[in-house]
């Protein structure tokens, strides 16, 4: 058989590639903030682009294969480089799906941090490869009948690939079968705090003295409020009931790290709702943010942090100082870095807060 026969017109083929790129990066961008199932349709859009661009590259590779046996120039090894970042891209999503939860440098990263980093150094040097590169397909590569039958079979194949990854994950009970839509697998569910601990950036303070720390709730309420340890439910583990002044909520949550984790607990502490209660929202109150001792904060819409818990507990147990002592945000729905640790200050606010995202960033750097 004339593989070549087979290939689709050199520039759908190049076009192809950069349409499964954009969607791979769009969905998988916009996956890091998505953790309920409404969402999940975004995680099949990024497997199938992802897979999609194997029967693409493979086309791509052999039109361009003998470039790599003549003179080498500069675009020659940049070409060389986004091909090499683009198997490996593919290749660590590909082994995160069917392996088990991958741990680099002692836990630090796991490979699905690893997928997502050489996804986005894929698609800058892809940017820089398409100022040279960049062909406009003609009105011959789009029109003709055989060439979209090339192109649509190249797109079913990868959609084929996709879906068979799953059965064989089912049918041979491999380690990827316990993911979640989100691709995240499960570890340390109610194991109190023996559950991974993992932090944004440069996030990594000392241990917080207990008698230096208040929580304070200001912004836009009719008065402010400021609570120490002392004040908080339970003062070391809890069972039946806890003492204090504040009122114990307990909530159920699901944590969904980007980290490729995630775990299941009940988590107990302060009801964000109570909290709001009695400091009593102003006019206009539209969202709560939520600071960490780090500089990191993150912001919720009013009536969803209402629902959300400040926890002092998990399990019943006091929550370790990696897992933010003395409170941290338990907000359902959210993934894990939206889960403020070591929180401080709880903000009324009429306004979103933009900001939060260059915090993600520098949060933690002096």
């Amino acid at each position: 058989m004339n593989l070549d026969a087979l290939a689709p017109p050199p520039r759908l083929v190049d076009w192809g590639i950069l349409l499964a790129v954009i969607l791979a990066g769009a969905s998988g961008a916009v996956g890091l903030v998505t953790g309920t199932t409404d969402g999940a349709w975004i995680f099949v859009v990024h497997g199938l682009a992802g897979v999609a661009l194997v029967p693409l590259l493979g086309w791509k590779f052999a039109r361009v294969f003998r470039r790599l046996t003549g003179r080498w120039t500069g675009q020659v090894a940049v070409s060389v480089l986004l091909a090499t970042l683009a198997l490996a891209t593919i290749g660590t999503g590909i082994y995160w799906v069917h392996a088990g939860l991958v741990e680099i440098l002692g836990g630090f990263w796991t490979l699905l941090n690893v997928h997502i980093g050489l996804g986005i150094l894929t698609s800058v040097v892809l940017v820089w490869h398409l100022r040279h590169r960049f062909r406009v397909p003609t009105r011959g590569d789009v029109s003709d009948r055989r060439a979209a039958m090339q192109f649509g079979g190249t797109l079913v194949a990868g959609a084929l690939l996709w879906r068979l990854q799953g059965v064989a994950n089912a049918t041979l009970d491999l380690a990827g079968g316990n993911r979640r839509f989100t691709g995240s697998k499960e570890d340390g569910t109610d194991a109190g705090n023996a559950f991974p601990v993992t932090s944004w950036v440069a996030d990594d303070p000392d241990p917080v003295d207990p008698d230096g720390w208040t929580l304070r709730v200001r912004g836009g309420v009719e008065r402010d409020l400021a609570f120490g340890v002392g004040d908080l439910p339970g003062n070391g583990d809890v069972g039946a009931a806890a003492d204090g002044a504040v009122p114990l909520a307990e909530r159920r949550a699901l944590l969904d790290c980007t980290s490729g984790w995630y775990s299941v607990h009940d988590w107990q502490g302060i009801r964000v709702g109570d909290l709001l209660e009695a400091a009593g929202p102003g006019d206009g109150a539209a969202y709560v943010r939520f600071l960490s001792v780090t500089g990191y904060r993150w912001t919720l819409p009013i009536e969803e942090a209402r629902d959300a818990v400040l926890a002092t507990h998990v399990d019943g147990k006091r929550l370790s100082h990696g897992h933010g002592y003395p409170v941290r945000l338990v907000a359902p729905g959210r993934r894990g870095f939206q889960w403020v640790k070591w929180v401080t200050a709880v903000e009324v606010r009429r306004r979103d807060d933009p900001g939060q995202w260059i915090a993600t960033l520098i949060s933690g750097f002096d």
